[in-house]
């Protein structure tokens, strides 16, 4: 029975699991996911090494635990700062600026791609997550053309082109430098939806 220091054995599984989160992030993003391993992940989690097995079968399956966590965190994050907004433009405002904000803090580790080291299956299941935030953007931009905020669009090349700019390069991580790249960003998609740019 392994040592549990919260109050229950939820939460200190919930606790062991917040740690291994934070570490796998840290790691990536300073060797790329390809090179680190369960030992190392552990030592940086400050758990044993058997710890993490309870929870994870392996580093693949921990990745994807970490991205379900983090994609339900934004959506909840996103789904509040939508909430009460009617206006598509002003919508796909908020949307550009969230993601903007995301992919401050949330970008492609380095190394190697992830379809040249990942399964299959892993792929499969990381591009289930991309689709829950994208079907939020198609909603934005679907009620802009019904209400001739934008014109028609080919909603699937859209989609794809917006979330290229948005996640095609690493903003900066706060004050000025973010709200700028994010104006820029958020001018650029407008512009290219054929929307009014006025505030």
């Amino acid at each position: 029975m392994p040592k549990i220091d919260a109050g229950t054995l939820t939460e200190h599984r919930s606790q062991v699991r917040a740690k291994l989160f934070s570490a796998l992030s840290r790691l990536m993003h300073e060797r790329g996911f390809e090179s680190i391993t369960m030992a190392n992940i552990a030592q940086e989690a400050e758990v044993g090494r058997t710890a993490v097995y309870n929870h994870f079968a392996d580093k693949e399956m921990l990745l994807l635990a970490f991205v379900n966590h983090e994609t339900q965190q934004y959506m909840v994050q996103l789904k509040n700062a939508l909430e009460g907004i009617t206006d598509p433009v002003e919508k796909l405002r908020v949307y550009v600026r969230k993601q903007a904000a995301l992919s401050s803090v949330f970008h492609m580790p380095p190394g190697a791609s992830y379809h040249s080291i990942l399964s299959r299956d892993a792929l499969r299941r990381m591009g289930e997550h991309a689709r829950v935030v994208s079907e939020v953007l198609q909603s934005i931009i679907e009620d802009g053309v019904a209400s001739g905020a934008f014109p028609p669009q080919d909603m699937p090349s859209v989609i794809k082109l917006i979330h290229a700019c948005l996640n095609g390069q690493r903003f900066p991580d706060e004050g000025e430098e973010l709200a700028r790249a994010a104006d820029a960003a958020e001018l650029f998609i407008l512009r290219a939806l054929g929307a009014s740019t006025e505030k």
